[in-house]
């Protein structure tokens, strides 16, 4: 009934190989919380083998194209000295190829599944709540949202719920092709001080909480939205 996907947006800091020579002297900033986010592909992969599915994650630095972003926007002040021709083909191979793949998966799961929970997994250099986003009229999103508030906060996390968030390009792009009442898009981010620094708790702490949380709510969602949003013919 209820379909998970989780994906990464700035999973690594991994730069190709026809590349490196763009980032020559700066790998220090390449490999800073400006290049990726930190702990964010470890905790994504386990929402992935918690719930059995697999992962969308990009596979090169945000400095050379944020697959997050559109326009002008994807480009740091390293990749807007490549040519055109080479930003068109970053684009391509990586932009598009990671939208593509999302609307394959989420295509696939609407065939058999009434619900697609769609969490973006990210981490900012903050030593904040953590934060749930949702956007402008996600009433599907904003419900597993509050619930999954609820499970946590129980548990003394200190987590918040933004409802109506500003959301990013990807986000209002894919909800802007999907129903609002079957595509639940939420923008998950936690503090890079869990994983550097292991504060205010322990890394695996806050991840047994985030997973085992969400198991929760999709069990206790499973029978009310069922009869809210019908099967697709």
């Amino acid at each position: 009934m209820i379909a998970f996907l989780f994906s990464c947006e700035h999973a690594t800091c991994a730069v190709p190989e026809a590349y490196r020579d763009l980032f020559r002297g700066s790998e220090d900033i390449v490999t800073s919380t400006r290049g990726w986010d930190p702990g964010a592909l470890n905790l994504a992969q386990g929402f992935s083998m918690k719930f059995r599915t697999p992962l969308v994650h990009a596979d090169v630095t945000r400095l050379l194209i944020d697959v997050e972003q559109s326009g002008d926007d994807r480009w740091s002040e390293f990749s807007l000295k490549l040519p055109e021709t080479n930003r068109a083909k970053l684009e391509d191979r990586h932009e598009r190829a990671y939208r593509a793949n999302l609307q394959q998966r989420i295509n696939e799961d609407f065939q058999r599944h009434t619900v697609v929970l769609h969490l973006m997994v990210h981490t900012e250099p903050s030593d904040g709540a953590v934060i749930l986003e949702t956007a402008p009229g996600n009433d599907v999103g904003e419900k597993f949202a509050e619930k999954w508030r609820d499970r946590l906060a129980a548990t003394g996390l200190d987590i918040r719920h933004i409802c109506n968030a500003d959301s990013s390009p990807l986000a209002k792009h894919l909800a802007k092709i999907y129903p609002a009442d079957r595509y639940a898009g939420i923008r998950l981010r936690v503090p890079q001080s869990y994983f550097l620094e292991g504060k205010p708790l322990r890394w695996d702490t806050l991840k047994k909480a985030l997973l085992t949380s969400l198991s929760q709510v999709s069990e206790d969602l499973k029978i009310s939205l069922a009869p809210e949003v019908p099967l697709s013919d």
